[in-house]
């Protein structure tokens, strides 16, 4: 579900006795309230430029960035009215920071080889999600911590700079995609076509956002030498067969780089050799047509591809 307007969100699971996060701040109602409107800073491009020999300019090279963007927050950690002795303020605003900052530590996620943290927000009714890791919670020394309120700061680095679309979008395409039009009666003049084939054909989608996605693909068996054809872009292929009620998934995004059977087994070893590189999977934005191939006597095999819209900016 997400969040209401203004809110943060900060979520990632545990990792054995560590503990994960589920923390929301951002506004009074949460006793973290923002105190200036959030930073967000992009990373760095590492530009590829190199001079030209003996002679005066350069030539333009593929430039990169080398770090996503770092997003800061200047927060009040206020329990001013959770007591009514100084005592008691101090005593709920120190269990407060301290609350933050384990948030903000993220041990059980940093001790995880490429899992993120996820920051969820809503901002002018735009639900949105980054992804990456919280990397700093520093509590600013205050005489007004014993009176239940203390300045913090925080950040938190996504790991690509881009917003994705908080709710995942999924289309589903079988291998052989039943008949959908048709004529409905009773008949009458003139006649019209209807069902779902007339305004959409199976396996179109369309990708919103302002900046190609990552798709996560799913073949579903039973089928042999599957492969996701997004038709005029590109196509990604498996040299192996997927047996009835099993599952390969290719999940292209940039944290996860992986090929799995059933969620588990790594048979990345089995993608074709006409298969392009993941980094070069992505979907474009607009129309799509998406197309499952591959040999299936039985016509019970489908495939799931799943999406978030991505942003540039919020």
């Amino acid at each position: 579900m997400p969040l209401a307007e203004q809110l943060w969100n900060l979520s990632y699971s545990g990792n054995g006795i560590l503990p994960g996060a589920d923390f929301t701040f951002g506004t009074f109602s949460t006793g973290y309230y923002l105190l200036d409107p959030v930073d967000i800073v992009p990373g760095d491009t590492a530009a590829g430029d190199t001079a030209l020999p003996r002679r005066d300019g350069i030539r333009l090279g593929q430039d990169f960035k080398n770090a996503g963007a770092t997003i800061s927050f200047e927060i009040g950690v206020d329990t001013v009215d959770a007591a009514a002795t100084r005592l008691g303020r101090h005593g709920a605003n120190l269990a407060a920071v301290s609350r933050i900052e384990q948030a903000f530590d993220g041990e059980a996620v940093r001790w995880r080889f490429g899992t993120p943290a996820v920051l969820r927000t809503t901002q002018g009714g735009r639900a949105r999600r980054f992804y990456g890791r919280p990397r700093k919670c520093a509590p600013a020394a205050s005489r007004l911590t014993r009176q239940g309120y203390t300045p913090v700061v925080a950040t938190f680095l996504s790991l690509d700079g881009v917003a994705y679309d908080d709710t995942e979008k999924s289309e589903t395409v079988q291998i052989n995609p039943p008949p959908r039009r048709g004529l409905k009666g009773p008949l009458t003049s003139p006649l019209r076509m209807t069902g779902t084939g007339a305004t959409k054909v199976p396996g179109a989608v369309n990708i919103g956002g302002d900046r190609p996605t990552w798709p996560v693909i799913t073949f579903h068996g039973p089928i042999s030498d599957p492969a996701c054809e997004v038709v005029g872009k590109w196509k990604v292929g498996l040299n192996l067969t997927i047996a009835e009620g099993s599952r390969v998934t290719i999940d292209t995004r940039p944290w996860a780089l992986t090929v799995l059977r059933n969620g588990s087994a790594s048979v990345a070893g089995n993608l074709t050799r006409a298969s392009p590189r993941m980094v070069d999977m992505r979907l474009p934005k607009g129309r799509q047509d998406l197309v499952l191939r591959g040999a299936d006597a039985t016509g019970l095999a489908y495939m799931t591809v799943a999406w978030r819209d991505a942003y540039t900016y919020l």
